[in-house]
């Protein structure tokens, strides 16, 4: 079923040859617990992503001047008043351990801004850090080490809500200033004040099929974009600019594989493919605030230290001291009347943790007159019906599940599987209103799609071969975890599953209702393969503190 949708009448249509039919109404979790629907493979669809070519011309450095601002981006703060401008100067350098970096110094961060519509405001300056990092591998050439162009990061503060604003950034007195670009605050935080679209997409990677997701977020015009791991995907490649063939490796934080031996070389990677992505994605980033979730494909392991996603943490700015967790890996920024707790997968989570007591206290000190909507967002699924991935993430789940209930967490929005599922209202595998709603959406453009089900005929798993099944992943020791009987069908709280590339957008109504949309890139960016009303009963189910 491909559903045709506006966004300002609740209404949809559905194409079957050539007779169009009017229905009335959008499904809605008040209908639930929904029937598990499993949209058939599409013949025509070819599951495997081939990546774009390093002489694609989106990857080429698109100045010659050295100093000039290239790979912009817009990321928000915590609330409706600041902005992060992000930015990289200067070339990287691939050497030996002590090939001399760029000097941050010998340029400045500074970003000029106005309102959009006032002409006569004078232009306001920020100015802001610059950081260079390296990433240290050994490869046939001994030891090696990547160091980055100079990276420059911006705080623009006392922003007006729902406004545009140009800016331009670079240093003026060097006359390396970038071109105009814009981006619009988010609105107050209030239960009436919502983003209009929300762009949810994971796992992008540099592939053709990334052209086109590119393409149909481009063609929505979101006025926020949330983006769950899977970026660079630089860490399928060696530095000498080999594919690794490692697809379906499920890999720990020091880079090692179950099934198929090694993901990663000592660290080894590719770092100029974050280069070409943030060449690539610069016409989306630079203009609507964008936000960064980690994945496994960011962890990056370096050789002779301990260091893990050194690239994520250092090319994008997070609001993490403002939200008081002062890690990139885990923070929470509002979008309106929407709060949203971003987490990660390979960072410690047990009730001793930096991450969970964060999680505590944030949940804690939410607003829900203020913000009613709560979204949660992080990496590996805890509800996944795919073979590949199934329970991957069980020992996260244990850990964490019963904070997200008691605080009454809306959604859950997570990648990794490389497919889209939508589930009914769950907790504890057990259909329960108050449940968030879980939705994979790891089919951004990158790898290979999921195909197959664990419920699927002949198909249940070995626990004792791969991951399904069973806990495992990052800290799975921390609490033993029986292993689970794999069910016969499609278990009920799955409520649609979809092997396709695309992604979703979220569009808040009000504090009660929310739409969600989920798009295939086969079909034309404003056709929607599954499209339903997310609802809360906030009198119904209570915050339990």
């Amino acid at each position: 079923m491909v559903v045709k949708y506006t966004m300002s009448m609740s209404f949809f249509v559905i194409f079957a040859s050539t007779v169009t039919i009017i229905v009335h109404g959008f499904p809605s979790t008040l209908d639930g617990p929904l029937n598990p629907v499993t949209a058939p493979l599409d013949p025509n669809l070819n599951p495997i992503a081939f990546d774009l070519p390093e002489s694609d011309p989106s990857f080429v450095k698109p100045i010659s001047e050295f100093l000039l601002p290239e790979q912009i981006s817009v990321s928000l703060s915590y609330s409706f008043d600041s902005v992060w401008i992000s930015w990289v100067t200067g070339e990287y350098q691939i050497g030996e351990k002590d090939s001399a970096p760029l000097d941050p110094n010998c340029v400045q961060s500074i970003v000029q801004y106005r309102e959009f519509d006032v002409r006569r405001t004078r232009k306001q300056n920020a100015t802001g850090h610059s950081i260079v990092y390296n990433q240290q591998y050994s490869s046939e050439n001994g030891f090696m080490n990547y160091t980055s162009g100079i990276i420059h990061h911006v705080q623009l503060t006392g922003l007006k809500p729902n406004t545009l604003y140009r800016y331009q950034c670079g240093d003026p007195s060097l006359s390396a200033m970038s071109k105009e670009y814009y981006f619009r605050t988010m609105p107050k935080s209030t239960s009436e004040n919502y983003p209009h679209r929300i762009v949810v997409a994971g796992d992008l990677g540099l592939t053709y099929n990334t052209s086109t997701v590119l393409g149909h977020i481009l063609s929505n015009h979101p006025d926020l974009v949330v983006l769950l791991g899977g970026f660079s995907y630089a860490d399928t490649y060696l530095a000498n600019k080999t594919k690794l063939d490692c697809s379906s490796c499920h890999c720990d934080q020091n880079g090692t594989s179950s099934d198929c031996g090694s993901c990663y070389s000592s660290g080894e990677t590719y770092q100029p493919r974050w280069d070409y992505w943030g060449r690539f994605m610069e016409p989306l980033t630079a203009n609507v605030p964008t936000m960064m979730v980690a994945g496994e494909h960011e962890i990056e392991p370096q050789t002779e230290n301990n260091l893990t996603f050194a690239a994520y943490s250092s090319r994008f700015a997070f609001p993490s001291n403002e939200s008081g967790s002062f890690s990139p890996l885990y923070y929470s920024f509002n979008a309106g009347g929407a709060h949203f707790i971003v987490l990660n997968s390979y960072t410690l989570y047990d009730n001793s943790s930096d991450q969970y007591i964060w999680l505590e206290s944030d949940l804690i000190k939410i607003n829900r007159s203020e913000t009613p909507w709560v979204v949660a967002t992080w990496s590996l699924p805890w509800y996944s019906t795919f073979k590949g991935h199934y329970r991957e993430a069980e020992s996260m789940r244990i850990h964490l599940e019963d904070l997200l209930y008691n605080y009454r967490v809306d959604i859950v929005f997570n990648s990794h599987v490389d497919a889209y599922e939508r589930s009914n209202r769950v907790y504890n595998y057990t259909l329960d209103q108050c449940g968030p709603v879980y939705i994979t959406t790891g089919a951004g453009g990158a790898g290979k799609l999921e195909t197959q089900h664990v419920d699927d005929p002949g198909n249940i798993p070995d626990p004792s071969q791969n991951y399904s099944c069973r806990s495992s992943g990052l800290n799975s020791t921390l609490e033993p975890v029986k292993d689970e009987t794999c069910p016969v069908k499609q278990p009920e709280y799955s409520a649609y599953r979809e092997s396709s590339f695309g992604f979703g957008i979220l569009e808040v109504k009000n504090e009660t209702h929310a739409l969600w949309s989920w798009n295939r890139n086969q079909d034309l960016y404003y056709l929607a393969a599954d499209v339903i009303h997310i609802v809360r009963q906030p009198e119904m189910c209570s915050v339990c503190n």
